[in-house]
């Protein structure tokens, strides 16, 4: 009776731990799985990889299509070009012509920057330096050429000038930074040659600022304003320029340069023969020596 009783107890004890095994495993099971609903959660929830919407408008996708447009910023801002232009024209009203030309370039912001004016029986004739912003260079260049009887001369060329400039521009920052550098070092120093040694060093430094300072505002305002230098002439008397002759202080001044010349081909000639005139001199010496020994004699 007590071994049935004993073996009974086991199997109770067996099959209570098997029900809580199949519990504990069953929990774990539960556990995983909410895991797992978690881990989908999330992910549906996840604001960067979350699947496309498919009530939202279609003209808001059409937008997120669209690449976005950026500026393009244009590549010849800061660019220094320095233009220049030579015009030589023949007009029919000289006057006129310059009035003319003089405010419609005034209108463009230009302006006259030299002036001269040459009169001959043949032609009187007019030589101007106009500045003329960059921008409007070519439509200063076609004012200029239009309504003229004949173009004996039109030359333009441009030099691009930016890396100089912008090089300059470095060096400026680089000096002034030296200065700084000194500035402090002249504050530390303990007696007079120390200061007067750096002082000396500031204003080297501050020199070449200057003129570097000078060099890149020339290189801005020459970029800014190009150069037109314009010659235009009115013709007077057109037979006045096949029966020009020279006149008496031309043919003065003629006369002159070809006696220097003359002078200087015999100078040039006496120096090629200088043995023979050496060799002469010493003749006459002798000559001179021998000549009263002989007076004597007779």
């Amino acid at each position: 009776m007590k071994k049935i009783f004993v073996v009974l107890a086991a199997m109770m004890l067996l099959f209570s731990c098997n029900k809580n095994s199949d519990q504990k495993n069953q929990s774990i099971s539960n556990m995983k799985l909410e895991d797992m609903t978690l881990e989908k959660i999330e992910y549906s929830t996840d604001t960067t990889t979350a699947p496309f919407d498919q009530n939202e408008p279609e003209e808001a996708n059409d937008k997120k299509k669209q690449p976005v447009k950026q500026s393009t910023p244009n590549p010849d801002w800061d660019k220094k070009i320095i233009k220049n232009a030579t015009l030589n024209v023949e007009v029919s009203d000289d006057q006129k012509f310059y009035s003319t030309f003089l405010e419609k370039v005034r209108n463009l912001g230009g302006y006259v920057a030299q002036e001269e004016q040459n009169q001959s029986e043949y032609r009187i004739e007019n030589t101007i330096v106009l500045k003329v912003p960059f921008d409007q260079f070519e439509n200063a260049v076609a004012i200029l050429t239009t309504g003229v009887e004949k173009i004996n001369e039109k030359k333009i060329s441009s030099q691009d000038v930016t890396a100089e400039y912008v090089d300059t521009r470095s060096r400026i920052e680089a000096k002034k930074q030296f200065r700084n550098r000194y500035m402090d070092l002249l504050k530390q120093a303990k007696n007079m040659e120390e200061i007067l040694s750096v002082q000396s060093e500031i204003n080297n430094i501050q020199e070449e600022i200057e003129s570097a300072t000078g060099r890149m505002n020339y290189l801005g305002q020459s970029s800014a304003f190009s150069t037109i230098s314009l010659t235009y002439y009115k013709v007077l008397d057109s037979s006045s320029k096949e029966n020009t002759s020279p006149s008496f202080v031309s043919k003065i001044t003629e006369a002159f340069k070809t006696g220097l010349g003359w002078i200087s081909d015999l100078f040039i000639g006496l120096i090629s023969i200088w043995p023979l005139l050496l060799a002469s001199f010493v003749l006459i010496i002798i000559y001179k020596k021998i000549k009263p020994v002989k007076a004597k004699q007779a």
